[in-house]
């Protein structure tokens, strides 16, 4: 009985000391797996946050003009019968660009001429007969009224040859001829363009809300997709003396020098308005702003606090101020110096350890400049 008693307890020691270590091992077990269940490195790329100084402006579009320009045209239709001018060369106010055909005007004008010269001549005949009294004063004054009538039909002839004749009307550029020798033109049709090039207006809009900001005077720069590596300066000449009631813009009109010729009406262009006085800013590319209805943030990559090695991230609110290009200004929540997450924010959160690769650089331009691909 004895001996079957302690068989039995040495049984259940077994069993419990089996329990036990298999109650060991699985907290062993799952320590390991939660171990290995923590956040791998997360590859991220970073930026060091820099101050620079930030002039505020106005940006808008808009579209150079020439300070005179226009398509010239004529009021009579006709046959072109000769062209004085040579595509894309300069005139001067009053050079002769075209001729229509007007012989049969002239001849007319001559008719008319002769008329008035017959009326003329009997008007001065009779106002040496009116001396002796062997015509009447009626008769001098019908005699006058012919001759009035006659200039005046001579000036309006004049006037019709003379349109068909088309001149300069000021100093410029000629563009590309759209008529040739021989070919009919109707009236008011395009025969070529003009344009003085010495003075370039831009006609832009900005919203009323900066009418304060922009005075006649004030300096202003544009920028042409030609040459992207220089900027134009102008002056606001003109602000528009009402406010468009559809959009709430002002339109406001800029003039430029154009001595070099560089520019041409109807390039499209982009206006800067400087505006208040420059101020410095910590900045950083608008990819490193984690943009949230509650507030905007970034992650910083600093040291672990539990002092291991490596860097971990650390989420800053941020408050944000105006962007140029690829940049924002940084008003509050960054320090300059610091290092900044700008990729791979969507996978982290307070503590992740970071692995840094900066091999793809990120824009970060301020005047950035679209290139189709």
């Amino acid at each position: 009985m004895l001996k079957r008693m302690i068989i039995m307890f040495g049984i259940v020691g077994a069993v419990f000391a089996g329990l036990a270590w298999f109650v060991n091992f699985r907290a062993g077990m799952i320590k390991n797996a939660l171990a290995a269940l923590a956040d791998p490195p997360q590859t991220v790329s970073t930026t060091t946050a820099v101050s620079s100084e930030w002039q505020p402006k106005l940006t808008a579009v808009g579209t150079f003009r020439a300070v005179n320009g226009a398509d010239l045209a004529l009021q009579l239709a006709g046959v072109v019968d000769k062209i004085h001018f040579e595509s894309g060369k300069d005139v001067e106010a009053g050079d002769v660009l075209l001729d229509l055909r007007k012989e049969d005007d002239v001849a007319k004008l001559q008719s008319l001429q002769a008329t008035a010269d017959g009326f003329g001549i009997t008007l001065r005949r009779d106002h040496g007969q009116l001396k002796i009294n062997a015509v009447s004063q009626a008769t001098v004054d019908a005699d006058l009224v012919n001759q009035r009538n006659a200039l005046a039909l001579v000036a309006q002839q004049q006037a019709l040859v003379d349109q068909k004749t088309l001149k300069a009307p000021f100093a410029g550029r000629i563009g590309v001829r759209a008529v040739d020798v021989g070919q009919y033109l109707s009236a008011g049709t395009t025969i070529v363009t003009l344009q003085a090039l010495d003075r370039l207006y831009i006609d832009f809009t900005l919203p009323q809300q900066a009418i304060d900001q922009v005075k006649v005077g004030q300096e202003v720069h544009a920028r042409v997709d030609s040459y992207p590596n220089q900027t134009f300066k102008g002056q606001v000449q003109a602000i528009n003396s009402k406010v468009d009631q559809t959009s709430r813009n002002v339109q406001v009109r800029a003039i430029f020098s154009n001595a070099e010729r560089k520019l041409l009406p109807g390039m499209y262009v982009v206006i800067d308005v400087a505006v208040d006085n420059a101020t410095r800013h910590v900045t950083l590319p608008q990819t490193a702003i984690v943009y949230n209805p509650y507030g905007n943030s970034v992650y910083l990559a600093v040291k672990s606090d539990a002092g291991k090695d490596g860097l971990v991230a650390r989420q800053s609110f941020v408050k944000t101020g105006l962007t140029r290009g690829d940049q924002v200004a940084v008003i509050s929540g960054v320090e300059q110096g610091a290092s900044v997450v700008t990729a791979g924010q969507m996978k982290l959160r307070n503590g992740t350890v970071l692995k840094i690769d900066n091999s793809i650089p990120v824009a970060n331009d301020a005047n950035p400049k679209p290139v189709d691909q």
